[in-house]
């Protein structure tokens, strides 16, 4: 008899979130950054082309520097990423809030460990018969939620028993995250003496032929800026929404963080705050591009005072938020 048989049935969730290397060392970044660009939802060209140069050029220079900059965010205590702790921790935190309606909650990286076929395996294995995949992404990509969905089903192809899958697809305008952001933003501008001039909503950068191919992404963004505006009473002006994290020599997302900083600084603003409103938890891209290399930006430009609004992470605004999402998802289930 199969044990998952012999177990009540139970209702899993997966948290997924992007990935991390499992340390700061070169082979460590190497492999997640293999993993992670080879993925063709992420690079949209041709192996044929795009190998020789991930493998000969980019993977024998950009470990480096990577591990540099890991290794000043990285939490020693635990030895893991601020994001697999953050994700961790929102994962747990869930479970025991969860554990009395018999939901199973764990969590994986898309990139590295701990991965989505384990976890899934471990989930299946606990006798959980129905799954809910929900992608940390509150906007919508191919790059970021479709390849969570095409790894969920790659992994289900291996079973001869399959569990029943969801998978949710994006909450850019969930009113409980739009109202957990806002909060996190206003419990920040209390604690300033001055309020920023500008409150910068920074999103994750993508190339635009892939908006041109139609990924929904940039409007996904839009529509989080638009209800946070809304709901915080600004304008475009005082809120505007930029893009960061370009790579490579495609055309970008615009407008690009770094460019409408100077643009600022050159008209005399002093004070702005910034927001990842597209990350459900700190990780490289805020706690090192925006947190340390913008805020040096600013700084050496003639800017003033510069405040990054962490996102939030584990915070009681999250875990209800998530809980609400996990609630509305799994309606027909329970």
């Amino acid at each position: 008899m199969n044990s998952t048989q012999n177990k009540t049935p139970k209702i899993g969730v997966l948290l997924v979130n992007l990935g991390t290397p499992e340390g700061t060392d070169y082979w460590s970044i190497r492999r997640y950054l293999s993993e992670f660009l080879s993925d063709k939802r992420v690079i949209e060209l041709s192996s044929f082309l795009w190998q020789p140069i991930l493998q000969g050029i980019i993977l024998s220079i950009r470990p480096h520097r990577l591990g540099r900059s890991y290794e000043r965010v990285w939490d020693k205590a635990q030895n893991k990423s601020p994001l697999a702790v953050i994700t961790q921790n929102q994962a747990e935190t869930l479970q025991i809030d969860l554990l009395d309606q018999h939901i199973c909650v764990e969590w994986a990286m898309r990139y590295g460990k701990p991965s989505v076929k384990d976890k899934l395996t471990f989930l299946k294995d606990e006798g959980c018969q129905k799954i809910l995949i929900l992608p940390l992404y509150p906007q919508y990509s191919a790059t970021t939620t479709a390849t969570v969905n095409d790894e969920v089903f790659r992994v289900l192809m291996q079973y001869r028993q399959q569990p029943a899958i969801r998978t949710l697809y994006s909450f850019a305008d969930h009113p409980d995250y739009i109202e957990a952001l806002k909060q996190t933003i206003q419990e920040k501008l209390e604690t300033l003496s001055e309020a920023p001039e500008r409150i910068l909503l920074s999103f994750h950068g993508l190339p635009h032929r892939y908006v041109d191919a139609g990924d929904p992404y940039e409007q996904e963004c839009h529509k989080t800026a638009a209800a946070l505006r809304n709901a915080l009473e600004k304008t475009k002006e005082e809120m505007p929404l930029v893009y960061q994290s370009r790579f490579g020599p495609d055309k970008w997302l615009g407008p690009n963080i770094a460019d409408v900083i100077t643009e600022y600084t050159g008209q005399g603003i002093q004070r702005i705050a910034v927001i990842a409103p597209g990350f459900m938890a700190d990780c490289l891209e805020t706690k090192e591009e925006i947190d340390h290399e913008y805020r040096e930006l600013f700084l050496s430009k003639g800017g003033k005072e510069f405040t990054y609004i962490p996102c939030l992470n584990d915070h009681p605004l999250a875990i209800k938020l998530l809980k609400k999402i996990i609630s509305q998802e799994i309606q027909g289930w329970i």
